[in-house]
This record gives C-alpha cells, sequence and structure tokens, in this order.
C-alpha cells in the first residue's frame, strides 16, 4: 500500500466527517456544528450541575459540636450576669423608692409609719390626708426582681432613719453573694 493509497484511505473518511457536521450546522442556521446532546439533555445537565450540593452528615455533626461547645462557654456566663443584674435593678427600685419617699416627707413632715408601710406612697393614710399631695409612684407598687416585696421599716437604726431594702435571692434575711440584702439595712453595719 503506498502512501497515496493510505491517504485516500483516511483521508475519505475525514472528508465524510467533515461533510456531516457540515450539513448538521446548515440544518440548523448557524455556523456552528450542533451540540450532540438534545436541549432537553441540556436543560438536565445544566439543572443537576448547578444544583446546590447538600450538606454531609458529618458536616452537620461538626457544626452541632462547635454549636454545643460555644453554648457550653458562653451560658454560664451569661447566667451570673442575669443574676447580677438582677441585684443592680434592686438598687434602682430602692432609690427609686426611697427618693419617693422622700418627697412624701416634704409634703407630710416625716416618713410613713411601719404599720402603714409603702403603700402609703400610693393611698394617703386617714391621719395625714390633709397634708398628703400622692401618689408618690408613677405606677403600681413594684416588687423586687425575685418577685418579693420590698421590706421597710421607720424608724430604724442606720444613717437614712429608715429601712428599706430586698431579701435578695434567698427571698430570707441575711445571706451572702447573690443571696445578701439590698439596699438600706435596718442596722448600720461596719465593713
Amino acid at each position: 500500500m503506498s502512501h497515496s493509497d493510505n491517504f485516500h484511505e483516511t483521508g475519505g473518511a475525514t472528508l465524510a466527517v467533515a461533510r456531516i457536521v457540515i450539513r448538521r450546522s446548515r440544518r440548523h442556521g448557524t455556523g456552528q456544528a450542533r451540540p450532540l446532546r438534545s436541549p432537553r439533555t441540556n436543560r438536565l445537565f445544566r439543572a443537576v450541575r448547578c444544583a446546590p450540593r447538600g450538606f454531609s452528615l458529618v458536616e452537620l455533626l461538626v457544626v452541632l459540636v462547635i454549636l454545643g461547645l460555644l453554648i457550653g462557654l458562653v451560658a454560664p456566663n451569661f447566667m451570673g450576669r442575669a443574676e447580677q443584674s438582677r441585684g443592680d435593678v434592686a438598687k434602682v427600685q430602692v432609690e427609686y423608692l426611697h427618693g419617693a419617699l422622700k418627697t412624701y416627707r416634704m409634703d407630710v413632715g416625716r416618713f410613713p409609719s411601719t404599720e402603714q408601710g409603702l403603700g402609703a406612697l400610693m393611698r394617703a393614710p386617714t391621719e395625714v390626708a390633709d397634708y398628703w399631695r400622692g401618689p408618690y409612684l408613677d405606677k403600681e407598687l413594684p416588687l423586687d426582681p425575685w418577685r418579693n416585696q420590698y421590706q421597710y421599716r421607720y424608724p430604724a437604726d442606720n444613717l437614712q432613719g429608715l429601712a428599706l431594702y430586698s431579701f435578695g435571692a434567698d427571698g430570707a434575711e441575711g445571706g451572702e453573694g447573690n443571696d445578701a440584702d439590698i439596699g438600706y439595712l435596718p442596722e448600720a453595719t461596719t465593713e
């Protein structure tokens, strides 16, 4: 077989393929050859190729472990802050009530007695009704942050002359830390 015979055999096959490609491109009216896949197959192929990939079970477990660690580190700090903020709220409320009691004293001439209690800030006691200009609070008498009533005594043996305080988290007199009494205590304490 000579060189020219070999050229005709391979060249003829190449020429036949070129003719098929040209016929297909003319049939579609473009100068380019038609893709081998049908348009429907192309749409499916693009949809599968562009679809978002899901998460594997291992990836989800890693994320859950990280979230668990973060919650484990943050939750105790947050709980400690929440209890500390209740103490701060109690201090602010004691000052608010103390201010109202001072205004009451300016109008009436003295603080309410222990028997009259803090209720005298909202309703006039009968013995001082002529001098009373209240109510001295904008809203009803508040409870402490632990949902207990504030303690009030007049007179008291301290610098303010009255006792106005919250029992703290334990709801009982005395205590330390979050359970400590907050406000103007009945007896002067030396620290």
